[in-house]
This record gives C-alpha cells, structure tokens and sequence, in this order.
C-alpha cells in the first residue's frame, strides 16, 4: 500500500513549509506532490529546491482550490491519497496510523482521523469530538450514507481524510462550482459509495483556523443552500435498510433552517435569523432533530446510541 500526500498551494510559500516539512518527516516515507495553483510569490522557487523530494506540478493559471485538487491527484502514484491544504499539517505519525488502521479494513475507501485547531500562531484553538469505539473503528458502505445524514459520522476537512485513489477518480473528484463551500463534503459523500469508511481515534493532523478564511466569507444563506444541497445528497444515496427509520427530507431541511437561524443569532443577525429559521418555527420534527444533534455534540457517539448504525472497533 502506496500513499501520496497532495499539497494545494497559492501564495503562501511561509506556510506551505510548515505543511511539506511535515509531509517529508512522517515515519513512513510517502510520495509527496504540491501542487502550485499558479503562485506569484517563492513557492516555485522553495519546492524546486527540494529536488526529487518532492513532484512539482505548477498550474499554467490559476484554476482554483478544488481543481487544484484534482490535477493533484491525478498526479499522485499512490493506492491512497492524503490531502493537507497549505496552511495545515500533519502529526509524523499520521501516515503510519492510517496505514496500520487501512491494513485491518481492506474494503475500505475513505479514512478519516481527528483533528486539532490551532491559530496562526499554532496555539491550539480545540479538538474534534471522538467519535464511536476504540482507537480504530470502521462502519460499512451500506451505513455511511446513513449515518452522515445524521451527522453520526462526520469525516471532517481534508486534513483529516484520506481516500484511495481509484475510488476518488470514479467519484469524477471535486466539484469546483463548489469551491471552498461544502466541496471537500461531496467528495466524501460520492468516495463512499464504493466501500467501507474508517475512523481513527487519534489527534493526527491540525487545522489552522483564520477569521478571514475563505468559506467564512460565504453569506449564511448561501452556507445554508449548499448544507440543503449536501443532505439532499445524501439522503438520496441512504442504504434501503435504513429508509424506514429516516426524518423525511423536509424535516431534515427545516432542521438545518433553525440550525443556521441559531448561528445567525450568535452572530447577532436577528434579521437574518428571522428569515432563515422562520419557515422552520412549526417543525416538531425539526425541533426534535435540532435537540438531538446539539445533545450528540457534548459527548461521544456511542455505538448503541446510533439506531442500526453499525460502528465495529477494528482490533489493535
């Protein structure tokens, strides 16, 4: 089993030091590919120096983060693909334990570990909340779908993830109508149609988290059309065995009204509280599922609080 670790790149040649260096010190050697989306500033200039270290592949414009992606990919020589976005890096273990975990679960195709964040100064921020049993647990192809819809297994941003190769090429890759909104969710929902998810319960890679990010930019109604649209994914890829024990979609798209009205509120919109939340106020079901998803958040998932959600420790 071959890994690659595909680097996206723009401008921020500082930072995606930090994110090669990590990639170059894990303790299973890897294939490394940045992949430069056209920079201005010393990114060409600091890859090339590295020599065979590392495959260069400079975009001839700038195509964008989800292309980028892509060409990376296509790139790659490895059975398995590791994303890490320039401004992110990874544990020197983190390779290593995804090997080790993949090793155990051969029909799987996606694999996702925990993730820490930190600011810009790498001071840690917070953690993403373990989920299901053990250090390592996988949960068939037949229930991911199922479980993503009711946010019980949630594979996280790219710096968590890693999938095989050929799976993601018979996804058709990242959409870049997408870009920076929900892009990296759809790869995971399409990813997981052709074989098991791993989940891995280990700190193993760490976010940056900016203020002026670019998916932070995105009005709340758009960020709430795209979760809209990520569900009706989804529910429409929902194993038939679960069909019977699902909310209906509406209710599942009321549900995510109150959820974005109540992040408007935070923000103090009230205006755009009221109208995103508004149509969703007489929902019963979507009060239920607002309730139990903001319950699930304050403490780990546990196998037998998923209805017929298979989550099977892999063992150590």
């Amino acid at each position: 089993m071959k890994f690659t670790i595909v680097i996206t790149t723009y401008n921020r040649v500082s930072l995606l030091k930090r994110a090669v260096e990590s990639a170059l010190a894990q303790t299973v050697p890897s294939e490394v590919v940045v992949v430069d989306d056209c920079s201005t500033d010393e990114t060409e200039a600091y890859v090339t120096s590295l020599g065979d270290r590392v495959i260069y592949h400079r975009n001839t414009k700038n195509v964008g983060h989800s292309a980028s992606i892509n060409i990376g990919v296509k790139v790659a020589q490895g059975d398995w693909v590791k994303l890490i976005d320039d401004d992110d890096y990874l544990d020197l273990q983190c390779i290593a334990e995804m090997k080790r975990a993949i090793a155990m679960r051969p029909q799987a195709v996606i694999c996702s570990c925990q993730a820490i964040q930190v600011d810009e100064n790498e001071i840690e921020l917070s953690r993403t909340r373990q989920t299901g049993p053990g250090r390592f647990f996988y949960v068939p192809q037949e229930d991911i779908h199922y479980g993503m819809l009711l946010e019980k297994v949630p594979f996280g941003t790219p710096v968590q993830v890693a999938f095989r190769r050929d799976a993601f090429l018979k996804s058709g890759g990242w959409d870049s109508s997408l870009d920076a909104n929900c892009d990296d969710i759809d790869s995971w929902i399409k990813i997981a149609q052709f074989g098991d998810a791993i989940f891995i319960n280990r700190y193993l890679s760490y976010r940056t988290i900016w203020q002026g990010a670019q998916n932070r930019k995105f009005s709340l109604q758009k960020r709430l059309d795209t979760n809209i649209l990520m569900k009706r994914k989804i529910y429409s890829l929902v194993s038939e065995k679960h069909q019977a024990s699902i909310p209906s979609l509406s209710a599942i798209q009321d549900y995510l009204k109150l959820h974005w009205g109540l992040v408007a509120l935070k923000q103090r919109k009230l205006l755009v509280a009221l109208k995103l939340a508004t149509p969703a106020f007489l929902s019963p079901s979507a009060w239920g599922i607002l309730a139990r998803a903001m319950s699930a958040r304050k403490q780990p998932t546990k196998a037998k609080e998923v209805r017929k959600l298979v989550l099977t420790e892999l063992e150590v």
